[in-house]
């Protein structure tokens, strides 16, 4: 007859004999290696984007030197991605914005104030000023930006209002509207939305506000403080349809796209710096 104690003896020996066989045992020694086996409390991407701006904004000694300021959603934030941090493989446009944007004292050193998942109403929460009610983001007086470098809108045709095309133009224009009463020295660069894969999308809503963004941009006020980049064209091929290599899904640049991207920005600033406004032309 065997003792309890002895029959605990046989357990624990028996469990330890099967977690050597199935490797367990070698799996936990490394546990703590994965950030799985780490508690942590879930912060979304957007709080800590607003939270990296916030403090910027309140503790940078850079802010005088910012020449471009952008301004957007997860298509202008991901340019400060190199990595994407929820898709292993694909890279977003941190390079490119370090070699053309991220020296400070340069003439085209930029601060991104871009956050991803952020549709129009919530970027013209952040750029009113607090006594406003708004977040406040433009309200330092050492931020004074030589371009304002927007691009916002393609969020709000999902859960969209309807009309959607109706919903974005005029949200774009309220914005546009706010930033220059915010920055009125500061000439802002509109760029067109981007192709996306759906060309339903495209046809339906991208392309027919892009229109109406070229004709607002074109006729005053709009045309003495804003400046059009159409990015359209460089993102599509012969046949209209987006070009899938610049893109990691469809919808964000790869870090491909962040190239062609700057590669119309960086020439087009320099353009724009030669040309007054038009309300100023003689």
């Amino acid at each position: 007859m065997h003792s309890p104690q002895s029959r605990i003896s046989r357990t624990l020996l028996g469990l330890a004999a099967l977690m050597l066989s199935t490797g367990w045992m070698g799996s936990a020694a490394f546990a703590a290696d994965f950030v799985s086996t780490k508690p942590a409390a879930r912060v979304e991407h957007w709080q800590r984007r607003e939270a990296e701006i916030n403090a910027y904004i309140r503790e940078s000694k850079d802010l005088k030197s910012v020449k471009l300021l952008f301004v957007g959603d997860s298509i202008t934030d991901f340019w400060l991605f190199d990595d994407n941090p929820w898709v292993s493989g694909q890279k977003y446009g941190r390079p490119v914005w370090d070699e053309s944007f991220g020296k400070p004292n340069s003439e085209n050193f930029g601060f991104n104030i871009g956050i991803s998942g952020d549709r129009i109403e919530h970027v013209l929460y952040r750029i009113l000023p607090k006594a406003g009610g708004g977040l406040g983001q433009l309200d330092s007086p050492d931020l004074n930006p030589e371009f304002i470098v927007a691009l916002i809108g393609i969020n709000n045709t999902w859960a969209a209002e309807t009309p959607v095309g109706d919903s974005v133009f005029e949200g774009v224009r309220v914005v546009l509207g706010a930033l220059h009463e915010r920055k009125p020295k500061a000439r802002i660069i509109l760029q067109t939305l981007l192709p996306t894969n759906d060309e339903i999308k495209n046809r339906d809503v991208v392309r027919p506000v892009n229109q109406r963004l070229r004709q607002l941009v074109s006729s005053p006020p709009f045309s003495g403080f804003i400046s059009l980049l159409d990015l359209y064209p460089s993102f599509v091929d012969a046949s209209g349809m987006q070009v899938s290599s610049y893109f990691t899904d469809g919808l964000h640049p790869n870090v491909n796209g962040y190239r062609v991207w700057r590669d119309r920005l960086v020439p087009f600033l320099q353009q724009t710096r030669k040309s007054p406004p038009a309300e100023k032309l003689p």
